[in-house]
């Protein structure tokens, strides 16, 4: 296993936030703890690239940056060339995000080295004819391909190809919340959404929602927390309907921050909605990370959150635009909170990147 040298490419990488990013991270970081060589060709995504340097000195694995540059295609051809470079000394070449598949798919024309795919959703469902036929064609290259949900892996039936659902993990440890001090967070009952605030992670689904809530919880309070990229079209939203009042937006918060509104959340809501362009949610890995706090979730039918809950036991799944199953979620969840509240414990446990890390692994055994 030591001389096993695993070169993970990838479109997304920390210290950016990031879904794609995220799973990158611990796949890299597990893989290394199980004693395999591993190397991460990720993009800079800072204008100086000063915070992925100081992020990249405290890894056990190296990473190198693709440097940003305002004309795209001298980024892509950096890509290649990198890639390329450190094709060679891979034993196994994992890639990750949109244009890694088509990135490996091509070198590997030429260099056969053993390749995974890691699917996670939107990657898979471009409206473009010519971007699915291209993703498409990459994934056939492969020689094992991973999707993190059971809905991401019904995106690609079509290819007639074996998909390995390896769901997406968390690591628990990250979420111990002993001598945390304890803040006010407003709202009988809490409700909370933790992800860009956008039009694909579902917040205005819950806004406009909020008026028919109300009659059954008038004092209920919903936050959201993350980069608030549409947080003022969706605040303009909720003053037309009256329900300004009953929501906050927290923006970006510490770790720190986001721990305590958690702890003082009674449901964790993700209403994810697909995007014209076919950005979809191909797991919701913020449903685990707050079930790790022992906070149940209300998600979206129909999408990759379908595999991040367990239905009436982590949490409950309804049909985003339902109102009444919805209300009746919230009201299942608070009659029964220390059952659900202990369920979703049991279930982020089961996701941790300990036991997940074994699955890939045998992949590349």
């Amino acid at each position: 296993m030591k001389n096993k040298h695993i070169l993970i490419v990838t479109s997304e990488f920390p210290p950016q936030p990031g879904g794609i990013g995220n799973h990158a991270y611990h796949l890299a970081l597990s893989l290394r703890e199980a004693n395999y060589n591993v190397q991460v060709i990720a993009d800079q995504r800072s204008l100086t690239g000063e915070e992925e340097a100081v992020f990249d000195k405290t890894l056990p694995f190296t990473v190198v940056r693709i440097q940003r540059y305002k004309q795209r295609f001298k980024m892509y051809l950096k890509r290649i060339v990198a890639t390329n470079k450190s094709f060679s000394n891979a034993s196994h070449v994992i890639a990750t995000g949109k244009f890694s598949l088509w990135n490996v798919a091509f070198i590997n024309l030429f260099k056969k080295r053993k390749t995974l795919a890691v699917v996670h959703g939107s990657e898979v469902n471009f409206k473009s004819v010519l971007l699915k036929k291209s993703i498409d064609t990459a994934l056939k290259k492969m020689d094992t391909i991973v999707a993190v949900s059971m809905y991401t892996k019904s995106l690609i039936s079509h290819l007639n190809k074996e998909v390995v659902v390896i769901p997406n993990g968390i690591q628990m440890e990250n979420w111990e919340t002993e001598g945390l001090p304890e803040i006010i967070v407003k709202g009988n009952p809490v409700l909370t959404t933790v992800g860009r605030v956008s039009t694909r992670k579902g917040q205005l689904q819950v806004i406009k929602q909020i008026p028919e809530l109300l009659k059954q919880f008038p004092e209920l309070q919903y936050h959201c927390v993350g980069i608030p990229t549409e947080a003022a079209d969706f605040l303009k939203e909720a003053k037309t309907l009256g329900v300004a009042s009953h929501i906050t937006f927290h923006g970006s918060v510490t770790d720190v921050v986001l721990k305590q509104i958690l702890l003082k959340t009674d449901v964790f809501v993700m209403l994810s909605t697909e995007s014209e362009t076919g950005d979809v949610e191909g797991f919701g890995i913020a449903i685990l990370e707050a079930n790790a706090l022992g906070v149940p979730a209300i998600g979206s039918l129909n999408c990759g959150i379908e595999d991040a809950i367990k239905p009436n036991v982590s949490g409950v799944l309804i049909d985003g635009e339902n109102t009444m199953q919805f209300t009746k979620g919230i009201e299942r969840i608070l009659q029964s909170k220390e059952m659900f509240s202990a369920e979703a414990k049991k279930w982020a446990k089961q996701h941790d990147w300990s036991t997940i890390i074994k699955r890939y692994i045998a992949l590349l055994s």
